[in-house]
């Protein structure tokens, strides 16, 4: 059976493929469509220069990616344009030492930012507001 121009193409024959899929294929965004998105709307950047969904990556260079409050800064170590399982796609990069320490360090201050607003328990009671009042300095 002969390939067909619509079968899926890994990349362009010469160790290249778009930025939006490669971000789709190593598994950082769920779609192309949110790829996309991200690179439109400036949050990624390859090789220190803000780019667009066709730009064409290959090995060797070096991507930020901002996804909310996390800036993971990634070296591409491969390229494809077809997802893959977890493994596959971790395999397309690796992830700076220093990225990953301030990654952690942020969903740490992440998490203890949200600690102190446990809604679990529900509506304060009455001696709860208070004790919330004189935290916050004001009397009642």
């Amino acid at each position: 059976m002969a390939a067909t121009p619509h079968d899926s193409q890994e990349t362009d024959g010469h160790g290249k493929v778009r930025i939006d899929k490669w971000l789709w294929a190593a598994r950082f965004y769920k779609t192309r469509a949110l790829a996309a998105d991200a690179i439109e709307g400036g949050k990624i950047e390859v090789n220190g220069e803000r780019s667009k969904r066709s730009k064409l990556v290959q090995a060797g260079d070096r991507i930020r990616i901002r996804i909310g409050p996390y800036d993971h800064l990634v070296a591409v170590l491969g390229v494809s344009g077809k997802r893959g399982s977890a493994t596959i796609a971790s395999a397309l990069f690796a992830e700076d030492a220093e990225s990953r320490k301030a990654r952690e360090a942020m969903a740490l201050h992440v998490r203890a930012m949200h600690a102190g607003n446990s809604y679990e328990t529900g509506r304060p009671s009455k001696k709860d507001r208070r004790d919330i009042e004189r935290v916050r300095g004001r009397s009642g």
